[in-house]
């Protein structure tokens, strides 16, 4: 459920953002007007905003402007380079017409990485408080030279008149200034020391002794995964709380201070359909992210194993869906940092005592700044566009999703996929079901006869408009929540030919690498 008006997507259309401190609570972003003003005065904002003065893309005719506390836009492409600083992400982004926008790619160290968008920014939103991050928005030089002037006017309207009145009072300021600068300066102590109280209070720091005798010093009889950041054991706390201890791997290279800081982050993260994160543990070399514990273990260890998919009925396997997909809605549209999980997979997501679906490592793509080859992401599972071009977005994870959808469904997995007389992989032969007018011939035999197939097929549909080549056919996941919840009718899916994005991206890529020989 939407908290305030502005988390309501996309309120305030293409380059508009929202801000709820202000009436009204949309804008459009500096250096853009609105495209339709009589409608926007009316307050219908559906059209957004559109550049105030045309872009050049030439040297020298074009500006970035810097927008503070936003949270991170959605756009159908973005481009990614881990290794660029934010310099050089500007040279790139200015050098090629097509990209409009860049930011970081982690901003929990400090900054790195880069990440730049393509065509217009989608669901901004400015935050009050320190939350959200830079952006970079791409505008005529012009019209930055312009908001420079009117700056200026401001501040010597203001400035002249407030030194005028400084005179008058000064007498008055000069004899009560120690007595005021001891009460300002106690107050800022007690504030400092609430402000720290409260941080702390945010995230809760295990003892390592604590951790190791819940884990019977990582005894390998409680070890219950191995992760692509590291091994996971199960622990029981004196309290009798079980836990799950990730312990990240050394090779990470993070500083304590580095470390908390993420974890902060992800500590915020709350919905019932992600696993939640109780705190961390920092000792010498060895830096631990503290779980609840999921007693049922991963989605995979049920839908892939010949005896134990047996507990998990349609319904069920429904229901399980639904929640996968509401917490995928939350990471991407409803918490305060747009996170794109980017490593979703029937071995990720978790389930609780009652079989409720819960995402893990649901920062660590974003907080880590880690590629994903690094953190053993399974390509049957990669959108194509990242898998060949490093491009992401929120609808990457739509296309996991889709695939997940899939394996739930047919208990096959993508990757490994074995069928008589066909090569491929699941996808692939869904497609062809599809096109051959048998969709259903894909459903574990387990459900033929159980009463919903109408529903079966109706998933089916879903997961093939996730899985579309061109990631601006796919749906949004708050599309596919509606979907799967209503019985409308749906578009029918398509299979096409690559993008001709890839051209694009590759010559900010050769150009980058030609300018670092």
């Amino acid at each position: 459920m939407p908290i305030d008006n502005c988390d309501k997507y996309s309120l305030c259309g293409p380059n508009g953002y929202c801000d709820s401190n202000t009436l009204p609570s949309c804008h459009c972003l500096t250096g853009f007007r609105p495209k339709w003003p009589e409608r926007w005065n009316s307050t219908d904002y559906s059209g957004g905003c559109i550049h105030s003065k045309p872009l050049r893309c030439q040297s020298g005719d074009d500006e970035f402007i810097r927008t503070r506390r936003v949270k991170t836009p959605e756009a159908i492409h973005s481009w990614v380079n881990k290794t660029m600083n934010l310099k050089e992400c500007r040279t790139t982004c200015l050098r090629n017409r097509s990209f409009m926008e860049y930011s970081n790619l982690d901003v929990t160290r400090g900054g790195s990485g880069c990440v730049i968008w393509l065509g217009d920014l989608i669901d901004v939103r400015q935050f009050e408080s320190d939350d959200g991050q830079d952006l970079y928005i791409r505008v005529s030089a012009s019209e930055l030279k312009k908001k420079a002037k009117v700056k200026l006017g401001i501040i010597l309207a203001t400035v002249i008149p407030a030194l005028s009145g400084f005179a008058l009072v000064l007498c008055y300021v000069s004899r009560s200034r120690r007595k005021l600068k001891v009460e300002v300066e106690d107050k800022n102590v007690n504030y400092k020391e609430n402000r720290d109280e409260n941080e702390d209070m945010e995230l809760a720091v295990f003892k390592f002794g604590t951790i190791a005798q819940a884990t019977d010093t990582f005894a390998f009889h409680n070890k219950i995964g191995e992760g692509g950041f590291g091994p996971v054991y199960k622990g029981t706390l004196e309290n009798g709380q079980e836990i799950a201890v990730k312990r990240l791997s050394k090779s990470s290279g993070q500083g304590v201070n580095e470390f908390k800081n993420e974890v902060k982050l992800i500590v915020k993260l709350q919905h019932r359909n992600l696993v939640r994160l109780l705190g961390c543990c920092i000792h010498g070399d060895d830096r631990m992210m503290v779980y609840e514990y999921m007693p049922n273990r991963s989605l995979d260890s049920f839908i892939f194993d010949e005896t134990k998919n047996k507990v998990l009925t349609w319904s069920k396997r429904f229901q399980i869906i639904c929640g996968i997909a509401r917490g995928l809605l939350y990471l991407h549209q409803d918490s305060r940092l747009r996170i794109v999980q980017r490593d979703l997979k029937a071995s990720n997501v978790l389930l609780d005592s009652e079989m409720n679906p819960k995402i893990s490592d649901f920062g660590m793509a974003r907080t880590f700044g880690g590629d994903q080859t690094e953190a053993n992401t399974e390509y049957g599972y990669m959108a194509p566009e990242y898998a060949s071009d490093g491009l992401f977005s929120v609808k990457s994870d739509v296309f996991s999703f889709g695939i997940l959808l899939l394996e739930v469904i047919s208990g096959m997995k993508n990757r490994g996929f074995y069928h008589a007389n066909e090569s491929g992989n699941l996808v692939e032969h869904a497609w062809r079901l599809w096109k051959e007018g048998k969709p259903l011939d894909i459903v574990d035999s387990f459900f033929v006869e159980t009463g919903y197939l109408s529903e079966l097929l109706q998933c089916i549909h879903i997961s093939l408009l996730c899985v579309q080549q061109h990631p601006e056919e796919r749906p949004s996941m708050s599309s596919v929540v509606v979907m799967l919840i209503s019985h409308n009718e749906l578009p029918s899916p398509k299979q096409k030919a690559r993008n001709p994005l890839k051209q694009i991206v590759h010559q900010a890529t050769t150009d980058h690498l030609r300018e670092t020989k």
